[in-house]
């Protein structure tokens, strides 16, 4: 088995139902060939960078996974048959990977979004603690920190 990256980029006029078709197969891809999914992250919607297919916007979609090059055959072969993925990118990222390596690097990523979420919240309730702050204190804080301008009338004599 070999570890993989597969980016792909689905329209944009496309609906919650429609990605979730088009995700669900590529995994159902990877499983049956006795594969497993390591990571499975809908980045959504985005700007492309130059028009494809003469859309402006698609939804991005990342999947690192440890497969067979059959099952990267067969995802890149569904690709190009369906009109609803704009563009895709298979990367080999290792030879050969391993159940033991598999089972590190899922819980590697595990404790990453873990803590991505916290420091997530934390600095959303930071923002909210910062804008429920009492506006007077905010206001005196200003007052004090602009210097005090001299009158101009002193300074033309």
């Amino acid at each position: 088995m070999r570890r993989y990256e597969l980016i792909f980029i689905l329209r944009s006029n496309l609906g919650e139902e429609e990605i979730k078709k088009v995700v669900d197969y590529s995994q159902k891809i990877i499983t049956d060939e006795g594969g497993s999914i390591i990571e499975l992250n809908r980045w959504g919607m985005k700007k492309l960078a130059y028009p494809i297919k003469k859309e402006l916007q698609g939804y991005y979609v990342f999947c690192d996974y440890a497969g067979t090059p059959a099952a990267v055959s067969e995802i890149e072969r569904r690709f190009r048959i369906d009109d609803a993925v704009l563009k895709y990118l298979t990367i080999k990222i290792a030879d050969s990977i391993n159940g033991e390596e598999i089972a590190v690097a899922i819980s590697t990523v595990k404790e990453h979004n873990e803590a991505a979420r916290k420091a997530a919240e934390e600095e959303a309730a930071a923002t909210a603690e910062a804008e429920t702050a009492d506006p007077q204190e905010e206001e005196t804080a200003e007052a004090e920190e602009q210097p005090q301008a001299a009158p101009a009338a002193e300074d033309a004599e």
